[in-house]
């Protein structure tokens, strides 16, 4: 099976975005060639522009805070585990600690290193990191692993708590949803929304042996979901069969 996660608002397409390229730096990380270390270099690049936006820091504390509320009143609830929701209310205390313990605007300790800003300014340039254009990135690099896995650690680490901070506020919301089953006919599908609470987020299941992705249109009154090709040499067409597929409407 093969899931799409559709975001159907600016906050959670944030919080997607810094996972998925968190994901991606902790993959590079671990790899030991100087050109893995530069892609992962390249990816903090990136956390730093989308995590340093000004509200995301209280966004998160304001959602674990709330959350935790929530999972408070499941106490002494029979149907609930409850030393799994002891430890899912003392990952985000531990959390929501370390969130307030990121002083000033997340990502200043790489914006105040004019070498890592250096080459954050040359890789915006095409082929711009050459060892002749940055010859200190170019001895960086031919380093032993151990160094610069030392320093991008270093890097990293700052980080830290906003993605330890996303990782819980997606998990609760991918387990809120409950899946149904329904049937794209002729690779169409549409639902009409109206009157009920607009979900934070879709997840679109199939078998991964169909050849069709999901382009998803939603606002508060209406889904509408059409499979299409997923051709790279030309323009994509409506897949033209009937699709079984599995939808999860995800809410906080």
């Amino acid at each position: 099976m093969i899931s799409y996660e559709y975001p159907l608002n600016e906050r959670i397409r944030t919080l997607l975005r810094l996972e998925n390229l968190y994901e991606k730096v902790h993959y590079f990380y671990a790899k030991n060639d100087g050109a893995e270390h530069h892609v992962a270099l390249l990816v903090l690049f990136e956390i730093l522009e989308v995590a340093s936006r000004a509200d995301l820091k209280s966004d998160l504390l304001q959602e674990l805070d709330r959350q935790k509320h929530i999972l408070e009143a499941l106490r002494n609830n029979p149907a609930i585990a409850e030393d799994a929701l002891e430890d899912v209310l003392q990952n985000i205390e531990r959390t929501s600690a370390n969130l307030l313990k990121v002083a000033g605007k997340v990502g200043h300790h790489m914006r105040e290193n004019e070498w890592l800003m250096s080459i954050k300014q040359r890789s915006g340039i095409p082929g711009g990191v050459c060892e002749f254009d940055l010859p200190s990135y170019h001895f960086w690099l031919n380093l032993p692993p151990e160094n610069r896995k030392q320093d991008l650690a270093e890097w990293l680490e700052p980080f830290l708590p906003i993605y330890d901070g996303l990782s819980i506020v997606l998990r609760l919301l991918r387990d809120s949803g409950k899946s149904s089953s329904y049937i794209a006919l002729q690779g169409i599908f549409q639902q009409m929304l109206a009157g009920s609470k607009l979900a934070q987020m879709l997840r679109i299941t199939l078998p991964h042996d169909i050849p069709c992705i999901p382009e998803i249109s939603a606002n508060k009154y209406a889904l509408n979901i059409r499979f299409t090709t997923p051709d790279v040499d030309q323009r994509p067409k409506v897949c033209e069969m009937d699709i079984d597929f599995k939808l999860t409407f995800c809410n906080l």
